[in-house]
């Protein structure tokens, strides 16, 4: 019988231990400025009960639900008629309780639904796990990835808006990146964009396709348009808006003379007009953030209810990597009503091929050993181990090679694993006391003492 290969499913992947150090300098950069925002982690469990997923996505969005069956006998209690009509969908909850999480949203909204008896609010969280989801695999896109997310619910507050704002451009900036730019908007101006051109039952319509307008231009953006109902006069208001230019602080007072019959709008502008005075009082001097008001930013307009937000890498073609907004009652769906929120999500898949491509990560993320001992025979062994210890105690991530081997052997064990240094420890190393420390890349040797050692590793 023939040994069956062994595979993954499509659209989940294996990480090395190089390709992990590299995703948790990610991780650990953005959390540890999270925290410095007053955010605190928590992590929900990888499964639901589906009736907590089910209906918080949409028709499309359900579809993309990783059902899990039932243990045991899952169609033991399924009628034969069911069965017989052969409708997997009518059978489902029969079958399956649970699902794997499709987002990080809904489970947070749960959480705080449970738990809201425990937590002060407002409620200021960050949560970094995996989810999952039945789409069709393609490059960029995975049915395994990582989700990193940060919301603060309880408050309506613009100031949270404008941390956020800092928090895109301190984690960005800590990572390396140097040229980016933080796209923001506002969904009440969105609709009283639509409610002056006469449209308002149209908002989402007039909003997809103006969304696009970077990737279809503008005749694409009107095809698009008088495909969805709206007339040549309809266009004809909307393209000067389409297009502003100028400053923030110009296009605001252009938005204000367009929207001055839209009470709606009018608060949509106050409220940024709010948020980027917030920002350039807590920005940091000489700081080079790059904050465009950009009136086609929509990001999922039926969620989001105040400010809209999105992140993109000028040095690198790459999509968003980053976004979030404010929504309103998102524990609603759950009995706990009135709760606003706003949230940012970084694209950790995307930021590690934008610092992949730019060659940002530090050369220490190749690291997962700092030192290697070398063992040459029962004697060398019996004399590293204190020194392996000491080096440990001293934060120093460090081997002794498992057993006695060639110097070659060793040497190429600690290049496969990019060790840096290799310590060598022979009979005149043991008389001495003096160490030799070998440093992998220059390939120079020098006889340090332990405690030398120590401080030039540390």
């Amino acid at each position: 019988m023939a040994i069956q290969k062994p595979g993954i499913p499509k659209g989940t992947r294996d990480f090395s231990p190089e390709e992990m150090v590299k995703r948790n300098y990610i991780f650990d950069t953005i959390k540890s400025v999270f925290r410095k925002y007053g955010y605190q982690e928590i992590q929900t469990p990888s499964m639901e009960n589906l009736d907590t997923l089910t209906g918080k996505y949409g028709d499309e969005g359900d579809k993309l639900i990783f059902k899990i069956l039932n243990s045991g006998d899952f169609l033991a209690k399924v009628s034969p008629e069911k069965l017989e009509a052969a409708n997997s969908k009518s059978i489902t909850s029969e079958i399956s309780e649970k699902a794997l999480r499709y987002d990080l949203t809904v489970p947070f909204a749960r959480y705080v639904v449970m738990h809201q008896n425990d937590i002060a609010l407002p409620f200021k969280r960050f949560q970094v796990q995996p989810v999952w989801r039945a789409d069709r695999p393609q490059k960029g896109r995975y049915r395994e990835f990582y989700q990193c997310d940060a919301d603060v619910v309880g408050s309506d507050s613009l100031l949270n808006e404008a941390e956020f704002v800092l928090i895109y451009q301190e984690a960005l900036s800590n990572l390396g990146l140097k040229d980016f730019i933080i796209k923001i908007n506002n969904r009440k101006i969105l609709s009283g964009i639509a409610e002056i051109i006469g449209k308002p039952e149209l908002i989402i319509d007039m909003t997809v396709a103006i969304d696009k307008l970077d990737k279809i231009g503008m005749d694409g953006v009107v095809k698009e348009l008088l495909e969805k109902g709206f007339g040549e006069s309809d266009i004809e208001k909307l393209k000067p808006i389409i297009e502003l230019d100028g400053s923030n602080a110009e296009k605001i007072e252009k938005l204000k003379s367009v929207l001055i019959k839209s009470e709606t709008g009018l608060k949509g502008i106050a409220e940024l007009e709010t948020l980027f005075n917030y920002i350039e009082q807590l920005k940091t001097p000489n700081s080079k953030l790059q904050l465009e008001l950009d009136i086609t930013l929509a990001r999922g307009l039926n969620y989001y209810t105040g400010a809209i937000f999105e992140v993109k890498s000028n040095e690198v073609a790459m999509g968003s990597i980053g976004g979030g907004g404010r929504y309103d009652d998102l524990t609603g769906m759950f009995g706990l009503k009135d709760l606003t929120g706003v949230g940012i999500s970084f694209g950790a898949d995307r930021i590690y091929d934008v610092l992949e491509e730019l060659g940002l990560f530090p050369t220490t993320t190749n690291e997962t050993t700092r030192v290697l001992i070398s063992n040459f025979d029962e004697k060398a062994e019996a004399f590293a181990l204190p020194i392996l210890s000491q080096l440990r105690q001293n934060g120093i991530a460090a081997e002794l090679y498992p057993q006695a081997a060639k110097l070659k052997k060793q040497l190429s064990y600690a290049d496969s694993k990019r060790i840096p240094y290799v310590i060598l420890i022979g009979s005149e190393e043991m008389e001495s006391g003096l160490l030799s420390l070998k440093n992998m890349q220059t390939g120079e040797q020098q006889k340090l003492t332990l405690a030398n050692i120590v401080n030039h590793l540390v």
